[in-house]
C-alpha cells in the first residue's frame, strides 16, 4: 500500500481468521506504512485467545470504544491478538476489566516508534 503522511485517519476493515476488526487506521511513517495503533493509544495483553476473547465481549457489552488487534510485531504474546483503546478511556477499559477479573498480563502504551510498558 502506498500513501502519502496525511493528518487524517482511514477506516479499516481487517479479517483475521474469524474476527473482523474495525476501527480507525493511523497513518505510519512518510514511506506509506499504516499502523493500527495510534501514538499514545494502549495495547493490553493477555496469557491466552480464551481471555482476550472474553475481555472482549465483556468490553464490547458496555459498548467500550476498544478494538481487537493482532499483538504489534515490538511486542510478544503466545495468544496473537491484544486489546487496544484510546488514553482517554483508559480508566473505562482497565476498570471493566479489573471487575470482570480479566486483568492483562501486561499494558503496553505507544510513544512514536516504540511501546513501553504502563
Amino acid at each position: 500500500m502506498t500513501a502519502e503522511c496525511p493528518g487524517r485517519k482511514q477506516r479499516l476493515h481487517v479479517k483475521v481468521k474469524r474476527v473482523i476488526m474495525r476501527g480507525l487506521l493511523s497513518p505510519g511513517p512518510c514511506s506509506g506504512g499504516f499502523s493500527l495503533v495510534a501514538d499514545s493509544d494502549f495495547v493490553a495483553i493477555f496469557h491466552s485467545i480464551h481471555r482476550v476473547m472474553k475481555a472482549e465481549k465483556v468490553l464490547k457489552s458496555q459498548q467500550a470504544p476498544i478494538m481487537l488487534i493482532p499483538v504489534p510485531r515490538q511486542l510478544t504474546s503466545d495468544c496473537g491478538l491484544a486489546i487496544r483503546y484510546a488514553d482517554n478511556d483508559r480508566d473505562l477499559v482497565e476498570g471493566l476489566l479489573q471487575e470482570a477479573g480479566l486483568s492483562p498480563t501486561e499494558i503496553f502504551c505507544k510513544k512514536g516508534e516504540e511501546f513501553v510498558r504502563c
